[in-house]
């Protein structure tokens, strides 16, 4: 057992399931099925996580009714087939010590998307629309909801015939059985609705055909929102009721909270880094009190010690680590061995994990990108020949670079022009909420020091410095500077860019426009930075909206911090010229102009430009030479680091 971690580390039994320790990887969808079956990636991923020792693994929800298709790359538990493809993902768990839960899933009014397209017909108690995804559901009759009660029977029944330990069914976020337990939402009379009894009904009888199916020694537990987080949501007092109601039917309960039913609810889903860590055990510490069964929680609980402090409070029983896992498969046994400080910790930015869902793309991670890559990237290989390499920049893509290369077993000398690694990294953790993303840079110079890489500052590399060196390779990651797109007219206006202010340059006069054209979180946040030091901000967006290419809580999470702000939108707009007071711009589906007057400040927010000269200069230098990063085109730190990855992987 751990030592610094003793709680963390000891067993927890769960009903007959016994947990080698209390870190779970909760419920979460990866995009990883095929064709609604376990894949062989799904069995990579989640086996890595099993053999870095996380105790317990809550499979992504199974569908299971055919209107449970929400996604087009559901799971779905709904005919004999599936059990294949889930007995291969047990064995894998079990071969590694861990158990495997699935959860037992139905939607009801909350579908994203269809296979083909078409808008499919949602199901849910009554014809209550969802906000979020403007749907407008049909109300179930009696005969749908005895078939889909007993899907949640046969589902679990095949999932124990597979050698699932166990299932949860799902009551969170707003779906289907949050939906009865919901007046706001069930406006049945009949004995599905009307009162307490009636609306808890359809949850007591899933519950009841779930462990009729799974019989005995197999575990049958509840994840439930401790609070919906929006007007006509589920609150706490209400789910607590209906957990207490069906506590001795349970072997557990899971907690997060929000719903999918509104744009600001649906952010608790994978809360954003601007929310605090462990923000939920205040919640989880009123259910705690109440139940004698175990409580789990999840949401933003990043670290081991955060976990074993919501442990040793009593708020929890076990807790739901998942992004964090998704970052380091290996956070249970790195942390139970001591080597705290070589975790890579998640940093919350949402960009590969649920951002890739939202995309329809497999899930991954920014800083780890063999997640959900693990059938084509798992531990680097050694290098049939060792090289000597020299990486040409310290930001996030040539750190990555060093640090795969170093690992396979080359010898590799980084070498950063600046005082400091980290790249734009180091501006990105300066905007409002967004201090977390600096974490990217310590995880990575642990990695650094890890793998033997030589590292040297304030040194920038030029042709004599590769001519002295002679090494085999150079990799080029010198990533980019601001662009300053050229401008009509000029004047006395002072025009800034997003770097300058995050440098502390001072912003002259009260009226401040922010001209965004990479529609990302540097716009929002520079105009949110502005607006907390006493400025008059408005924002003009080249897209649709604020954050159009961010992950969508990330950007609706923003969006209510701008409107909190006062900070005035202008969307569909692209920047033309100002001058002495008044800015230019001309609305980019009508290409009519529209002017911003009385503007003391023009602050630029319009992409980069590749620093990409050292390439020409190195030209025929002798050595391989390999650009990664913003300076082979100017993206995120998403491609920086997975273009350093592969690079490293591949040398």
């Amino acid at each position: 057992m751990s030592t610094l971690f003793p709680l963390l580390f000891s067993p927890l039994r769960i009903g007959p399931a016994l947990l080698r320790n209390r870190i779970m990887s909760t419920g979460h969808d990866t995009v990883l099925p095929e064709d609604g079956r376990v894949s062989p990636a799904l069995v990579a991923y989640h086996r890595a996580r099993a053999r870095g020792g996380v105790g317990l693994i809550v499979l992504q929800v199974s569908g299971v009714h055919e209107t449970a298709r929400y996604t087009s790359h559901a799971l779905m538990a709904t005919d004999d087939s599936c059990v294949p493809g889930y007995r291969q993902l047990a064995e894998a768990v079990h071969a590694e010590g861990c158990k495997l839960f699935a959860q037992l899933f139905h939607p009801g009014r909350e579908i994203m998307e269809s296979a083909d397209g078409l808008l499919s017909v949602a199901y849910a108690p009554s014809a209550t629309p969802s906000e979020r995804f403007h749907v407008q559901p049909r109300a179930l009759s009696r005969e749908m909801i005895d078939e889909i009660i007993a899907g949640y029977g046969a589902a679990a029944r095949r999932l124990r015939a597979a050698g699932v330990d166990g299932a949860e069914i799902v009551a969170s976020h707003g779906y289907l059985p949050a939906q009865f337990l919901n007046p706001q939402v069930n406006r049945r009379e009949d004995g599905y609705g009307g009162d307490d009894a009636g609306r808890l009904r359809f949850l007591r009888e899933a519950v009841a055909a779930a462990r009729a199916g799974g019989g005995p020694g197999f575990v049958v537990g509840l994840r439930i929102s401790a609070g919906e987080e929006e007007g006509e949501g589920m609150d706490a007092e209400l789910a607590l009721a209906a957990t207490r109601a069906l506590e001795s039917e349970l072997d557990y309960v899971s907690l997060v909270a929000g719903s999918s039913a509104t744009l600001g609810a649906a952010i608790h889903i994978a809360p954003p880094m601007a929310l605090p860590a462990a923000y939920l055990a205040a919640q989880a510490a009123r259910f705690k009190r109440a139940l004698s069964i175990p409580v789990l929680l999840a949401g933003r609980i990043n670290q081991p010690q955060e976990a074993e402090q919501l442990l040793a409070g009593g708020q929890a029983d076990g807790c739901g680590m998942t992004r964090a896992l998704i970052c380091d498969p290996e956070l249970p046994a790195k942390a139970e061995q001591g080597r705290h400080d070589d975790i890579r910790a998640c940093i919350g930015c949402n960009q590969a994990c649920i951002g890739r869902f939202h995309r329809g793309l497999p899930i991954s991670c920014i800083q780890h990108p063999q997640s959900g890559r693990e059938l084509e990237y798992s531990e680097p290989r050694p290098a049939a020949a060792p090289r000597r390499v020299l990486v040409a920049g310290g930001g996030p893509a040539g750190m990555k670079a060093a640090v795969i290369a170093a690992q396979r077993g080359h010898q590799v000398s980084l070498y950063e022009a600046g005082p400091q690694l980290g790249g734009q990294a180091l501006l990105a953790q300066l905007l409002p909420g967004r201090a977390e993303f600096g974490g990217l840079i310590t995880n990575l110079e642990r990695e650094l020091q890890l793998a033997g890489v030589e590292v040297k500052r304030n040194v920038k590399v030029d042709r004599e410095l590769v001519r002295r060196l002679a090494p085999d390779a150079v990799v080029v990651a010198t990533g980019a500077r601001p662009r300053w797109p050229a401008l009509e007219g000029g004047g006395a206006m002072q025009v800034l860019d997003a770097w300058q202010v995050l440098r502390g340059e001072a912003v002259r006069g009260g009226k401040v426009l922010v001209g965004d054209w990479r529609c990302d979180w540097i716009g929002p946040g520079i105009a949110l930075r502005l607006a907390a030091a006493g400025h008059q901000v408005r924002l003009a967006v080249n897209g649709t909206h604020a954050g159009e290419a961010l992950q969508m809580y990330v950007r609706d999470h923003l969006a209510g911090q701008l409107q909190r702000a006062g900070v005035a939108v202008t969307p569909y707009a692209r920047l033309y010229g100002h001058d002495d007071d008044s800015v230019y711009l001309l609305h980019t589906a009508s290409e009519e102009a529209m002017v911003e007057s009385e503007v003391d400040c023009l602050v630029l927010c319009q992409g980069h430009q590749a620093e990409d000269g050292l390439l020409e200069e190195l030209s025929g230098c002798g050595a391989q030479l390999h650009a990664i990063g913003d300076c082979l085109a100017p993206r995120t730190a998403e491609e920086a680091i997975y273009e350093g990855m592969r690079l490293g992987w591949r040398l």
